[in-house]
């Protein structure tokens, strides 16, 4: 009886995960404060493990152009400090160097796990297909990408060798 009762949970808990929205989501902004990821419905989101200290750190002039041109994309830059350091600042420091160096005005989140078993619940639902509907990955190094549609769904990832401002992403938006 206990292993039926176990096995009903768990099917519930599984379909209620897989249910969940990437607009259910909680996150912090770099200031800390609360992002409402609801209030971006309607719109494109691509986010984006990012680090200063990186060799694909230049994409940061595209994904501020991305973010000027196309006003149905939200831009979400998410810092991370898992691959080789390259994210040691803290708050204030990331914010003054995206600031100064690249002009970045679009959201920058706080620093957080991509990977891992600390991973945030953003990354847990992007690189899920049990939580994201459509694939699995696994984030290999900064400046990964990931587009959400404008009804929530992921559409697809993108390494980091892939621009921002490449026709694999351009062509969704």
């Amino acid at each position: 009886m206990k292993k039926i009762e176990k096995a009903k949970t768990a099917s519930i808990y599984k379909n209620t995960i897989t249910k969940t929205s990437i607009y259910d989501i909680k996150i912090n902004s770099l200031e800390g404060k609360p992002i409402d990821l609801s209030k971006l419905k309607g719109n494109h989101i691509l986010f984006v493990n990012v680090a200063s200290e990186c060799g694909f750190t230049d994409q940061y002039k595209d994904l501020q152009k991305l973010s000027n041109t196309y006003q149905n994309l939200t831009v979400i830059g998410v810092p991370c400090n898992q691959f080789g350091g390259q994210e040691p600042g803290d708050s204030s420091q990331i914010k003054a160097f995206c600031e100064r160096n690249y002009g970045v005005d679009f959201l920058l989140t706080e620093k957080i796990d991509v990977k891992g078993s600390h991973q945030h619940p953003l990354y847990q639902w992007l690189t899920n297909k049990e939580f994201n509907g459509k694939t699995n990955s696994t984030v290999r190094w900064n400046f990964q990408k990931y587009l959400i549609n404008k009804e929530g769904n992921l559409i697809d990832f993108f390494y980091s060798i892939t621009k921002p401002l490449n026709a694999k992403i351009i062509k969704h938006l």
